[in-house]
C-alpha cells in the first residue's frame, strides 16, 4: 500500500523517475480518478497529474475532491505537490523554488470541504471545522528544504501563496493588493487541495516553482507559454527534488496533521 503521493502541477505530467509503473483507476464518491503507481528505492509512490497528462483540465475545473479522496482510498498518508507560480516578491526570481508555509484563499466558486453534513455522498455525514493555522505539514516541508539544500538548488524555505480562481491571470491592481496583504507568490491550485488533504488527516506540502514575475511587476505580457517553457527547463530539477525529499520523509508521522479531526467535529 503506497503511503506517499506526488501531485504534479503544470509542467509535471509524468513520473519518469519511478520504476515498475502501472496505471490504476480509483472510484470515489466524487468520481473516478486515474493515477500511476511505481517504485522509487523500494518505496511505492502514487503519481497524479493535477491537470491531466496533457494539461487538459483548467484549475477551476479540477475535481479536487475526487483527487484527494482517491489518494486517501489508496492508503496515502503523505502528499508532495508542485505548483507553478508568479512572484510578487522580487527576491523570488523565475526558476527559484519556494517551499510554501502559508496560503491565502481568494477563490470564488470552489467547494472546499468533504464535510457537507447529511448531504455528503459518503459515510462521513458530519460537520467538521479543522484547524488550518499551519496549512503545510512541517515534516514534509523539512524534507523538501533538506533536499533542495543538498542538491544545491536556489530555494526559499518560506513563502505565502495567494490562490486565485483563474483561469485568467491577475490584474495589476489585484497583484498590488495581494502584495500589501503579504503574499509572496500567486497561483490557482493550492485551494482546495491543501484544505481537503487536511480534512482527511493527510500530510500535505507543496514546492512552488517561480515561472515569472506577476502582473505589474513583470514588464512583459503574461502568457501560459512562458510558464510551460520554464517548467520544461526545470522539469529534471523538480523530479530530482521530489525524489530526494521522499528519502527524507519519516516513516512514522509525528506531526499534527494526523490528528486534524480531533476536536473538529464537536464530539
Amino acid at each position: 500500500m503506497p503511503r506517499i503521493a506526488i501531485i504534479g502541477g503544470s509542467g509535471v505530467y509524468d513520473p519518469k523517475l519511478l520504476e515498475n509503473v502501472r496505471e490504476e483507476e480509483v472510484s470515489t464518491p466524487y468520481g473516478t480518478i486515474k493515477v500511476k503507481i511505481g517504485e522509487y528505492k523500494g518505496e511505492e509512490i502514487v503519481f497524479l497529474a493535477r491537470h491531466g497528462e496533457k494539461h487538459s483540465v483548467p484549475p477551476h475545473k479540477i475535481n479536487y475532491r475526487a483527487n484527494i479522496w482517491g489518494l486517501y482510498e489508496l492508503g496515502v498518508e503523505r502528499i508532495l505537490s508542485t505548483s507553478a507560480v508568479g512572484s510578487l516578491n522580487e527576491a523570488m526570481k523565475p526558476g527559484d523554488f519556494v517551499v510554501l508555509d502559508q496560503l491565502m484563499d481568494f477563490t470564488k466558486n470552489r467547494i472546499t470541504t468533504f464535510y457537507d453534513g447529511e448531504d455528503a455522498p459518503h459515510e462521513r455525514k458530519f460537520v467538521a471545522h479543522v484547524d488550518f493555522t499551519e496549512p503545510y505539514c512541517p515534516e514534509l516541508r523539512n524534507a523538501l528544504i533538506r533536499a533542495a539544500k543538498e542538491l544545491g538548488f536556489t530555494y526559499h524555505p518560506m513563502g505565502t501563496y495567494a490562490c486565485m480562481e483563474g483561469p485568467r491571470f491577475e490584474s495589476k491592481a489585484e497583484i498590488r493588493a495581494l502584495k500589501i496583504l503579504g503574499a509572496d507568490v500567486v497561483g490557482m491550485t493550492q485551494v482546495p487541495e491543501a484544505v481537503l488533504a487536511r480534512e482527511l488527516e493527510m500530510c500535505y506540502s507543496s514546492v512552488a516553482i517561480v515561472t515569472n514575475f506577476a502582473a505589474g511587476i513583470s514588464r512583459e505580457k503574461l502568457t501560459h507559454t512562458e510558464v510551460v517553457e520554464l517548467m520544461a527547463k526545470k522539469s529534471e530539477e523538480i523530479k530530482l527534488l521530489l525524489m530526494k525529499a521522499v528519502e527524507y520523509i519519516p516513516k512514522e508521522r509525528r506531526c499534527a496533521c494526523k490528528d486534524a479531526l480531533k476536536g473538529a467535529t464537536g464530539e
